[in-house]
């Protein structure tokens, strides 16, 4: 991913007096499992169980995992889109207050979303195809009141240009574009309203590797003019490695990790950010060869293991990891992870080298931020 390599620095300065944009303390979502003839909960989807991180202002934090982490979930349940179980979701406003939205009823919830917004990993079937970009991306700005028609297509007339496509497009159906394109689209709509925090839920996932590049470019670019806060939920690290200030890594509802991007990737400290790095797809059939995928699948969240959820498949696992859950410490400044071996541990370098072929493999077809999309 070479043309995302200007990404922003690994550390972001922010006022330590200043509260975060977003806290999260303690997050939790757990779906009930029904069962019997009275459809009685029987059990309990630990979706995600105890999570907590922050982000400032300008900053960009990747969540990471395999597929059924909980990341999506956490990100839904930051949103209001599934109500929380339990937990703190802190969010600053303009004005300077501070809500927990975990608690306020729905009515309060959604002026907040003015300030907060979401881009979904299908750009497709995030869009209505019986609407046209007008009504599509003017939608937000009509249900916060803006009833001129005239004002709603200069709006999105900019947010078009400001994301790379022709203005004239506003009056096309979401079939007529390309994957690529549609997502410009939904990133125009999650922009009408001037949001300061963005929650990118595997936003570059479902497009062409080239297109990848052009989409993150985009985003990059958007977050430093606009001064934008990303929470991007990912789970290719070539990708995060770029665009990342600091880097959340979860497994089974859980952060597992937690680390400005660059003490990640140099000098992980769990086995699961090691695993994970090994596990990057390469094109040298040579590299690739010499790589050993994840063993086994993610655990249960309805019935985990005890202990620490990864030691079933953890190569440095002992007694201790079976019987006691870790706690999320902090080892380094700034630097937090969940293993009982982490000070025992000397897993710097592995998987980084891997990471790096993946991410600095050259990206044919790459355009710049401010091209108009074909």
């Amino acid at each position: 991913m070479a043309d995302a390599a200007s990404g922003p620095a690994t550390a972001i300065p922010h006022d330590p007096d200043r509260p975060p944009l977003l806290r999260v303390e303690g997050l939790k979502k757990h779906f009930p499992i029904k069962g019997g003839f009275l459809q009685r909960t029987v059990g309990l989807v630990k979706a995600v169980d105890d999570v907590s991180f922050t982000v400032h202002d300008g900053e960009i934090l990747s969540l990471v995992g395999e597929s059924g982490c909980g990341k999506t979930t956490t990100a839904r349940a930051i949103l209001r889109a599934v109500e929380p179980t339990a937990g703190k979701v802190l969010f600053r406003l303009a004005s300077g207050e501070v809500l927990d939205l975990a608690h306020l009823p729905e009515r309060q919830v959604r002026p907040v979303w003015r300030e907060m917004q979401m881009i979904f990993q299908d750009p497709f079937g995030s869009l209505n195809p019986r609407k046209n970009l007008l009504e599509i991306i003017g939608e937000p700005l009509y249900v916060q009141g803006e009833t001129s028609r005239q004002k709603r297509m200069d709006r999105v007339a900019e947010l078009l240009t400001l994301v790379g496509l022709r203005p004239e497009y506003m009056h096309r159906f979401p079939h007529a574009f390309s994957g690529g394109q549609r997502q410009r689209v939904v990133i125009a709509r999650a922009l009408a309203l001037e949001p300061r925090l963005v929650v990118a839920d595997e936003a570059v996932s479902a497009l062409d590797v080239s297109v990848q590049a052009q989409i993150l470019n985009l985003m990059l670019d958007l977050q430093r003019r606009l001064d934008l806060s990303y929470l991007f939920v990912a789970h290719d690290l070539s990708i995060v490695k770029h665009i990342s200030h600091r880097v959340a890594v979860m497994y089974v509802g859980k952060i597992v990790e937690l680390a400005p991007t660059e003490a990640l990737f140099h000098r992980p400290k769990h086995p699961y950010t090691a695993a994970l790095m090994k596990a990057v797809p390469v094109a040298d059939p040579d590299l690739r060869a010499a790589l050993k995928g994840l063993p086994g699948e993610v655990a249960n969240p309805a019935n985990p293991p005890s202990g620490c959820y990864f030691h079933p498949r953890c190569p440095y696992a002992v007694e201790a990891c079976k019987r006691e859950t870790p706690a999320l410490r902090e080892l380094q400044p700034g630097h937090f992870v969940a293993c009982h071996l982490a000070e025992e541990l000397d897993l710097a370098g592995i998987g980084e080298m891997d990471v790096a072929r993946a991410a600095d493999a050259p990206v044919p077809g790459s355009v710049g931020t401010g091209a108009v999309a074909p």
